[in-house]
């Protein structure tokens, strides 16, 4: 990351330019997103954002300092054609909003060329969720090998985190062992707020496994990790979140379960719908995945219910 966006621009060049945009962002960034205390991934993607933006303004010979809205609408476009998703577009479009309200907190703009910039309306249908069934998120288990090697005891501890205890990949980057308590409750570093989960015997002792028999692990400063890089060069590191990826999409492949949408987060929504079906307990599975709106968690039993309940099962014609 540029060290210009962590600096306030001096005096003498606080000209209207792209670097005192930036220098007015990163003030906005570390003081005001999440009251101060913004995570080092949340910054991470608030200047990755940017970044992108302001590289588009130099390919298209944009001056942002100087971008109208039709400018923006112009981004717009390119990344509708670069087929992101409109919930990917929208949050794209706010930080670009935000990167220019700070911009005119500061005085270098009198007005926000993003601010009436709407993101492409998001035609899917809410319960639209890729996930897999039981069967198949057994499948993708049993495709790692029991072979005791560090690496597969890893995998398989992180594909459970995953698809049975319903975390999401961000928060299987963050674990760290500190984060297992001895009832059998973990600390979780969410992508919004932190929360406390209660860990499956069997993943309780899948971890305890994993950690008694891997080699060398290099703490840091979110503490010992729980998952971490085998091999040469990363070895004992925490994994990043590119790793978990791949690790995730190459068991899905050897699995026979890829398919277009289906990732890692597929893993979370595969958890909720099973242990709705399961129970039929919505405020539980909302707890499961910290949800904090009930409507988010609704999803869930909508998917079961339809699939369970078919009413066009009940039309007499035959075919």
């Amino acid at each position: 990351m540029p060290s210009r966006l962590f600096g306030l621009a001096k005096p003498e060049e606080a000209a209207v330019s792209t670097d005192s945009l930036l220098d007015a962002f990163a003030v906005f960034v570390h003081l005001d997103v999440a009251n101060g205390d913004a995570s080092e991934d949340t910054v991470r993607g608030y200047f990755s954002q940017v970044e992108q933006y302001v590289d588009w303004c130099r390919e298209a010979g944009v001056e942002p300092a100087r971008a109208t809205e039709d400018d923006i609408k112009r981004y717009r476009q390119y990344l509708v054609e670069q087929d992101y998703e409109p919930g990917t577009i929208a949050h794209k479009l706010t930080v670009i909003r935000r990167f220019y309200e700070a911009a005119r907190d500061r005085g270098l703009r009198t007005d926000n060329p993003a601010a009436g910039v709407k993101p492409p309306r998001d035609r899917s249908a809410e319960d639209d969720i890729p996930y897999l069934s039981e069967e198949e998120l057994a499948r993708l288990l049993a495709a790692v090998p029991r072979d005791g090697k560090e690496a597969s005891l890893r995998d398989l501890a992180l594909l459970a985190f995953l698809g049975l205890q319903a975390r999401r990949q961000i928060e299987a980057h963050r674990a760290s062992v500190e984060d297992i308590r001895p009832d059998g409750s973990m600390l979780v570093h969410g992508k919004y707020h932190d929360t406390v989960i209660q860990l499956r015997k069997d993943v309780r002792a899948l971890f305890d496994e994993y950690i008694a028999r891997r080699g060398r692990v290099v703490p840091d400063d979110m503490g010992t990790p729980l998952f971490v890089a085998v091999g040469n060069r990363a070895g004992g590191k925490r994994m990043g979140r590119r790793g978990i990826r791949l690790v995730v999409d190459g068991y899905l492949e050897k699995a026979g379960l890829k398919r277009p949408r289906l990732s890692g987060h597929a893993l979370r929504h595969s958890a909720a719908t099973a242990a709705y079906a399961a129970t039929r307990d919505l405020r539980a599975v909302q707890e499961l995945l910290g949800h904090r709106n009930p409507r988010t968690t609704s999803r869930y039993a909508h998917i079961v219910d339809r699939r369970e309940n078919n009413v066009a099962e009940a039309i007499k014609v035959k075919v």
